[in-house]
């Protein structure tokens, strides 16, 4: 006697909105951007956490004649990125990106403009981690609305990424090593800042990290970070700190500093 055909449907379709990452590729040697993002990223292997990726050939310089997509996509993927299409590829190289499995999308296609540089692209999601408590923050007339401040009550475990987009993020409970807090405005945390913590991902050079308890293993504020594998500097480890940028709109300098009332 046959079996019993199973209840309900085995494979079923919908549609889904994902932000995925975009990955400017402006050089296809992969020597020279291994050496780039080796700068970029402080050679942290797993510095995007698997995220996915869409690789635009937009701002690629000259025409290259092939990619060496096997040498590309294994460099990305040391750092955890996920290549999963192309765009604005030249259309002779359609080809080998097919050949490595990667989609041929269209410009249309939606993806979180986070550079791959620090801070790195934004998340695909905030990872079990909602935002709560929204806050209002009014924008001048002449200027873009900016979002309302992003408010973490819990603290966050190894693992867990939080993207403020377009706003500020605040932290009640701090975080955890492993973890990461993204914010396009600034990020105060009253608790132990203890992952990688980004501020300005879109460029904001006047974006802060405010910490109550400063031990974070990086920070950056608009695309310049910092370490700490020799360890947090005395004056500011354990303690309340604050990062900001210094200098000027060509070259700016990471500064972490106490706080006063400490």
């Amino acid at each position: 006697m046959a079996d019993a055909a199973p209840q309900g449907k085995l494979i079923e379709f919908k549609g889904a909105s994902l932000a995925v990452m975009t990955a400017y590729i402006r050089d296809a040697d992969a020597v020279r951007l291994a050496d780039a993002l080796h700068m970029m990223l402080g050679g942290m292997p797993d510095f995007f956490a698997g995220e996915p990726a869409i690789l635009d050939f937009s701002q690629l310089g000259g025409q290259p004649e092939r990619v060496d997509w096997t040498a590309l996509i294994s460099l990305l993927r040391r750092y955890q990125l996920q290549p999963v299409g192309v765009r604005r590829l030249p259309p002779h190289l359609h080809d080998g990106a097919r050949r490595v499995n990667l989609a041929l999308l269209g410009d249309d296609v939606p993806a979180a403009e986070r550079p791959i540089t620090p801070p790195a692209p934004a998340p695909a999601s905030t990872a079990e981690v909602p935002p709560l408590a929204p806050v209002a923050a009014g924008a001048p007339a002449d200027e873009p609305p900016r979002a309302p401040t992003q408010v973490v009550e819990r603290p966050l475990r190894s693992g867990q990424q939080v993207y403020a987009k377009g706003g500020d993020l605040v932290l009640l409970a701090g975080m955890s090593p492993g973890s990461e807090v993204i914010a396009d405005g600034s990020i105060h945390c009253y608790g132990p800042l203890r992952g990688r913590a980004l501020a300005g991902a879109r460029g904001d050079t006047s974006a802060r990290i405010f910490s109550t308890n400063f031990g974070p293993e990086l920070v950056s504020i608009a695309g310049v970070y910092r370490t700490f594998d020799r360890g947090i500097p005395q004056a500011v480890a354990g303690r309340n700190a604050q990062v900001r940028l210094s200098g000027s709109d060509n070259l700016h300098t990471l500064e972490i500093i106490p706080l006063q009332n400490d």
